[in-house]
């Protein structure tokens, strides 16, 4: 089974301090990240990116968060440290979810991507609902539990045991699935 690496909302808006919707100790999941993109380039698997795009003013997100991740503001871009390569796939979304209103599962079908490995923020917000959908769509979901921050960060470990209990997900560290990689390209 092909997997994909998704990487949800490495936004500076949500991942520096002097982001609008700062994730707290968001920053400390970035060298995990890196990590497993590396892997999953080297293994010839895909990256995607699902960031958040928001209209200016008029966004339905701004009634519940502050105006955050405004398209084609320096808070919408990806964090330096895990900037897009050129064969990365990058989707813009509107929700929580990487799925709604977007050609996610276009593009993961064509890939022919049937387990995905969920990183980034919020693992409560929109890491939770990227799962969901993907749930409901049939893939296999992994949750990097070092890859992945809540908010509050205290909350980290709630939400892992809900999207297992609920969706069925695997929670890995990003160490065992870079070995799942390495074992799974070696047989």
């Amino acid at each position: 089974m092909k997997r994909a690496l998704i990487i949800v909302d490495m936004l500076n808006d949500f991942v520096r301090p002097y982001g609008k919707l700062y994730v707290p100790k968001a920053e400390e999941i970035i060298p995990n990240i890196k990590v497993l993109k590396k892997a999953f380039k080297e293994n010839g698997l895909p990256v995607i990116y699902t960031n958040d795009s928001h209209l200016p003013k008029v966004d339905a997100e701004f009634r519940i968060w502050r105006e955050h991740a405004v398209r084609g503001t320096p808070g919408a871009e990806v964090v330096e440290e895990l900037k897009p390569d050129e064969d990365d796939f990058v989707i813009q979304k509107r929700r929580y979810s990487a799925f709604f209103s977007t050609d996610l599962d276009v593009l993961l079908r064509e890939l022919d991507v049937g387990e995905v490995v969920l990183t980034g923020v919020a693992t409560n917000v929109c890491v939770l609902h990227t799962a969901a959908d993907a749930f409901f769509r049939g893939y296999k979901v992994i949750v990097v539990s070092d890859g992945t921050m809540s908010v509050p960060p205290e909350e980290q470990e709630k939400w892992l045991g809900y999207m297992r209990s609920v969706y069925g997900a695997e929670i890995l560290s990003t160490s065992e699935i870079v070995s799942k990689i390495k074992s799974s390209n070696s047989s």
